[in-house]
């Protein structure tokens, strides 16, 4: 693979995997000078994009492509409410937004509702 078809995210995974293999004295697959190696301070990253820029890198990506279906779509039918079955639902709904507004108030209590331990009721200014 060519180093422009990797995304960001594989450079860096390829790049991060290599540099590590370097900085355990795994051997170079490219010879570099001496002096190049003092240029770039013998950095484990840097020697790993010239080795990707390079590609001689024996690294490969999978990118699977979603499985292709060779039958049709098939089509939802519509379901037709009744409306008494609207009506219950929209009962339903209204309890559950009573509920909700419950645990909220549980949740969050006013500042009026402080008390102290003895049961009295602290004055909020």
């Amino acid at each position: 693979m060519n180093v422009n078809d990797f995304t960001k995210y594989e450079k860096a995974r390829i790049l991060g995997a290599r540099a590590l293999q370097i900085a355990m004295n795994a051997p170079l697959l490219i010879k570099i000078t001496p002096e190049d190696l003092e240029k770039i301070k013998y950095d484990a990253l840097k020697i790993a994009e010239v080795e990707l820029n390079s590609n001689v890198l024996p690294i490969n990506v999978k990118k699977p492509f979603p499985e292709r279906k060779e039958e049709a779509l098939k089509r939802v039918k519509k379901v037709v409410v009744s409306d008494a079955k609207k009506e219950e639902l929209e009962e339903l709904e209204e309890k559950d937004i009573e509920a909700e507004s419950e645990i909220m108030e549980l949740a969050n209590p006013s500042e009026e509702d402080d008390f102290e331990s003895d049961g009295e009721v602290n004055e909020v200014e």
